[in-house]
């Protein structure tokens, strides 16, 4: 898909069209994370907060259950 910029005041906007934020789950409040290896830009939902709470969690129980082995297989 080729988009062109659109202009928005003194700014320039790209327009990115509804199927593909209904296909990241991405509405109008969800915050954006945007990032470029200097010639890509990439643009991401950013991370919920839920999410990395599951996270955590998942790490704290993975840590605690296999932690030891873990700390063996990196030796």
């Amino acid at each position: 898909m080729r988009k062109k910029l659109t202009r928005h005041g003194n700014s320039w906007a790209l327009v990115i069209d509804k199927p593909v934020l209904d296909l990241l789950k991405i509405d109008p409040e969800a915050p954006l994370e945007i990032t470029t290896d200097g010639k890509i830009l990439i643009i991401a939902p950013a991370p919920r907060e839920e999410g990395k709470a599951r996270f955590r969690a998942a790490m704290k129980t993975t840590n605690r259950k296999y932690g030891n082995a873990l700390k063996k297989l990196a030796e």
